[in-house]
């Protein structure tokens, strides 16, 4: 299979199945049951211990990243997300060990670029472009804007931001138009919030809640993953969407077969497509490929 129609049937299979009370949140995404997946994004014990060595056991991949659902979730529950199940599958058929751990997302970047993790799960291409990233993506994040109902405000564009205080996540990566107003206003509180802790979209939804700040950016299916599994009262509206954006598992640079590696996800990755394999990866977390 060619990359170009490869990556067009990407960008559409998280189509989801959505159950009647989805509707409040305007997302495409059901998921399975709740207590599975915590959304925690608080250190795991794994992450502690890695912080004091900078030993790794031969053959052995670290991947690392905060819980991203349903892309990538808990480490060590029975569902990982299903970028960790693809690259977990396609890493093992080549004889290596995949080890998965939850940190935070700007504390894996730095640990990855420091060669002390081996790779990042669900990065995009302006997280970290000194990264080794595969030719193909293995997954898709739908960035979207999220208000209170009671706000009409509409995304038409950075410039529509205007009299909105927008919240974003720590060290998290939009667009490059976004990226760059975040960049230039944060440290004015009327205009952005950025947020960090052990749960940052639950603390974007309660602000939302509160009327504390206007307007959040993140990734619909990770909102719709969040309103489905914790079930909260409240439901964000749907401001708009920015775009949709190829996600990967990205590689250090400072592993001299970091190009290798990058090259087997890819390749297996069309293989698991072509196989049926991902189809039944996607079903686990009730996703499944267009019709």
């Amino acid at each position: 299979m060619s990359a170009v129609p490869y990556i067009a049937l990407l960008l559409s299979f998280l189509v989801a199945c959505s159950s009647p009370e989805d509707t409040a949140s305007s997302l495409p995404v059901s998921a399975p049951p709740a207590q599975e997946f915590t959304g925690s994004h608080q250190d795991s014990p794994a992450a502690g211990a890695l912080a004091n060595t900078a030993e790794k056991v031969p053959g052995t991949i670290l991947i690392g990243a905060d819980p991203w659902c349903p892309h990538n979730c808990t480490a060590g529950s029975s569902h990982e997300g299903y970028m960790v199940d693809l690259v977990r599958e396609v890493l093992e058929a080549e004889g290596y060990q995949v080890e998965y751990i939850n940190i935070s997302w700007a504390r894996a970047l730095r640990l990855t670029r420091e060669g002390k993790l081996d790779a990042v799960v669900g990065a995009f291409r302006t997280d970290a472009p000194d990264f080794v990233f595969p030719r193909v993506p293995q997954g898709r994040s739908l960035i979207s804007f999220y208000t209170h109902p009671d706000n009409q405000w509409t995304w038409k564009g950075i410039d529509s931001l205007e009299g909105q205080a927008l919240m974003g996540i720590n060290s998290y990566s939009y667009s490059p138009a976004l990226d760059r107003y975040i960049n230039r206003h944060e440290g004015d509180a009327g205009k952005v919030w950025i947020l960090s802790g052990p749960a940052p979209l639950a603390r974007a939804v309660e602000l939302l809640e509160r009327k504390r700040m206007d307007v959040f950016v993140g990734d619909g299916h990770v909102m719709g993953w969040f309103l489905n599994t914790d079930k909260p009262e409240f439901k964000p509206r749907l401001a708009g969407i920015l775009s949709t954006i190829p996600a990967y598992v990205a590689f250090s640079p400072t592993r001299t077969d970091a190009g290798n590696l990058a090259a087997l996800v890819s390749n297996g990755t069309e293989r698991l497509t072509e196989s049926g394999q991902l189809k039944e990866i996607l079903a686990r977390y009730g996703l499944k490929e267009p019709e």
